[in-house]
């Protein structure tokens, strides 16, 4: 049976941006190599477990396939965690936030609210560790970090509902017309240059939010949306940095 590939742009979307905005203000580290390409093959080890706790058929293949990815990804993780060895406590969370998507996934309800905004904090969780082997501790950033994915891509998940499963219901558009406008408001209170992250996903909400578009324009739209949500949250970060002496 060839390799198990998650198809979903989303996912692929969540498991790089997070990581990347870490990797760029904590600093850049070779030691981002090999915990890049483990988190990436734990990715690939959840979407095979998904799906063997969701069919029966093929399901001694999807099992195979996740623990050959889980098992690779490990050994990538080695170097990382000797390194730093406090990227452990991520370990707990991430398993706390899988077995609810496993949860949700056996009873085929992987499109709940929850259990997207628990697999939201789980990629942000990845974020959070690419910085901590950048910067080398925890501190305020990591926070910011994390949290500033975890806003983004939950907007994410309200656009996307409005376009497609709840696109004829008028509450869950307007429920994200408000959040996208909200974020961009708290975020220009707290900083005007945050509001540049969160721009484009508000034009977003309101240019085609509740229209029916076809599933490549919206996959291209979230495309772009990571692109500039990545860049201009860089952009943040160093604008509102303190100069160092």
């Amino acid at each position: 049976m060839k390799p198990i590939l998650p198809r979903e742009h989303g996912g692929w979307a969540m498991v790089s941006v997070p990581f990347l905005l870490g990797m760029f203000v904590g600093g850049p580290q070779w030691m981002h190599l090999p915990l890049f390409f483990g988190w990436l093959l734990f990715y690939l080890a959840a979407y095979p477990f998904r799906l063997a706790l969701m069919r029966r058929k093929d399901r001694r293949d999807f099992v195979r396939w996740a623990l050959i990815y889980w098992a690779l990804g490990m050994v990538f993780l080695i170097p990382p965690l000797v390194s730093e060895p406090s990227l452990l406590w991520a370990g707990p969370v991430l398993v706390a936030l899988f077995c609810v998507n496993g949860w949700y996934a056996s009873r085929r309800n992987e499109r709940s609210f929850i259990n997207d905004l628990c697999a939201i904090l789980a990629f942000s969780v990845g974020g959070a560790a690419s910085y901590v082997v950048g910067a080398g501790t925890w501190d305020a950033m990591t926070l910011w970090v994390a949290v500033t994915c975890v806003l983004y891509f939950l907007g994410s998940v309200f656009f996307v509902k409005s376009v497609f499963r709840e696109r004829k219901n008028a509450g869950w558009l307007n429920a994200s017309k408000g959040y996208h406008l909200s974020l961009l408001i708290f975020a220009a209170l707290l900083e005007p240059w945050f509001v540049l992250p969160y721009a484009f996903p508000t034009v977003r909400a309101f240019a085609w939010g509740g229209k029916a578009i076809r599933p490549v324009k919206a996959g291209v739209i979230e495309i772009v949306g990571s692109v500039l949500f990545l860049a201009f949250s860089v952009i943040a970060f160093f604008a509102t940095r303190p100069p160092t002496i």
